[in-house]
């Protein structure tokens, strides 16, 4: 971590021994403890919704080209930033420090993207009988933003920038484990000028931060991203408000090589698709779907590519795959391979210190892999499961096999059958021949269990929305 960073770890162990509660972030690389943050307790996130209110009506009624102006101002303050919010999340998620780099940046892109929205986010003039009709679209108010640990930093501004952009004030929830990119990213909106309290940052325990604003009556809306259980709790809570939500939940993704596939790329390409972020990704590609005739083939060089993966030190330029998040994670994956799971190989990872998992390839048939839970459920590390498959019909039917519908991939030549598998297969965010899953120019989000509503896109600000509309007698 850089000099400011260390500062901005002291000032926040300072806050927290003044308040007395604290959560100790700790690097999963090294199992040493980063900084210790302060809990919000629910009288403190009381007083936040209060701010927020306010703040959404300032920032609400601000002009469009004033807050476009203020989130561009945003968005070069991250950029200025880039390299402390990279260290920042090598820190306390263990990224790879390329992919952190990547993460800042994408984060900055994002806000210039939504920076484009508030002048841009026009009702409709609807032709109508005896009179003007049209529609306008008003900002929620306040909106609740509740992020995971897996990917912090984009995931917190994939909620938020959109929101910001239709005028709407946000209270940001992190993930207990990762609250310092957030807070960093809550420290450089004030200081491009946007008003108090318009984007807030709230750590602490999701049965209390998170529950406090999915059950207040005055947050408008919840954005959350987790696990399935916890959704749908969550979703049963906004109900009895009648309370806006979008889910982006689990995922089992396909990724569906035929033979006519170059195999070559889809071989070298595949575990990245799976062990990025160490398959803590809800679009990992877990189930791995290969044609029969090719299988052998595929493997071999599966194989090679898999034991290629450089696991090892985050803050090494070379570093691909990083540790699991914590321990509990660490366990929870391990207990996905038992000790008759159908290994067929496996990578490699450091000993010692660190929560890590080596790459783990299983494989067998569609019959035998029924049984197993790492084929069914959702294990969010890195561990694959390789089945062969005859033909088309065969594909698609293993790959909607779940109750899970989010990403995928499918490998072929064949622009028909390319287009056939894409619409047969039910997920949100598919790819042809790549393992792309988010652009935040092109909406995210899933089917089935996967989740409800989208994310990114030209369209996401409009989530955040009211559609008003006016009629004005003429005659």
């Amino acid at each position: 971590m850089t000099a400011k960073s260390d500062g901005d770890s002291r000032c926040c162990h300072e806050k927290a021994v003044a308040l007395g509660v604290e959560h100790e972030v700790l690097n999963p690389a090294t199992e040493a403890v980063v900084t210790s943050v302060p809990e919000v307790t629910a009288a403190e996130a009381e007083t936040a919704v209060r701010r927020a209110e306010a703040a959404a009506v300032v920032w609400g009624g601000m002009a469009p080209a004033d807050r476009a102006r203020l989130l561009r101002a945003f968005a070069g303050l991250v950029d200025r930033d880039l390299e402390q919010l990279a260290q920042l999340e090598v820190a306390e998620a263990g990224h790879p420090i390329a992919s952190a780099r990547g993460e800042a940046a994408a984060a900055r892109d994002v806000l210039l993207y939504y920076a484009g929205t508030p002048e841009r986010l026009s009702g409709r003039q609807i032709p109508v009988a005896g009179g003007l009709d049209v529609t306008f679209h008003e900002p929620l108010g306040v909106v609740g933003v509740i992020v995971p640990w897996n990917f912090p930093m984009p995931i917190a501004t994939w909620g938020f920038a959109p929101a910001l952009a239709a005028g709407n004030a946000v209270l940001l929830k992190p993930a207990e484990l990762t609250p310092l990119t957030a807070l960093h990213l809550a420290k450089l909106a004030e200081e491009a000028g946007l008003p108090e309290g318009a984007l807030q940052v709230l750590p602490g325990r999701g049965s209390v931060v998170g529950r406090f604003l999915v059950e207040h009556p005055a947050v408008a809306k919840i954005c959350f991203t987790g696990s399935v259980p916890v959704g749908q709790s969550i979703m049963a809570a906004c109900a009895r408000q009648t309370k806006r939500v979008t889910l982006e939940l689990g995922g089992k993704s396909p990724n569906i090589v035929f033979a006519d596939a170059d195999l070559e790329k889809a071989a070298a390409t595949a575990p990245y698709a799976v062990f990025d972020n160490a398959g803590q990704d809800c679009c990992a590609r877990s189930r791995m779907l290969v044609q029969r005739s090719v299988y052998d083939e595929f493997m071999s060089s599966f194989e090679a590519a898999v034991r290629g993966v450089v696991v090892g030190d985050p803050r090494d330029e070379k570093t691909e795959m990083g540790p699991l998040i914590s321990a509990g994670q660490r366990e929870r994956v391990r207990a996905f391979v038992p000790a008759d799971a159908p290994v067929a190989f496996r990578g490699s990872a450091p000993a010692g210190a660190g929560f890590w998992y080596e790459p783990t390839v299983l494989a067998g048939s569609a019959a035998s892999m029924t049984g197993l839970a790492a084929w069914r459920d959702e294990v969010f590390g890195p561990v694959v499961c390789v089945v062969p498959f005859e033909d088309e019909a065969e594909a698609i039917r293993l790959a909607n096999a779940t109750p899970y519908g989010l990403s995928g991939s499918i490998w072929t030549r064949d622009t028909g059958r390319a287009i056939r598998v894409s619409r047969a297969v039910q997920a949100g965010n598919l790819s042809v021949n790549s393992h792309s899953s988010v652009r935040y120019s092109t909406p995210f989000g899933g089917f089935k269990q996967s989740g409800l509503g989208r994310e990114l896109g030209p369209d996401a600000a409009l989530a955040f929305t009211e559609e008003k509309n006016v009629f004005i007698a003429t005659d």
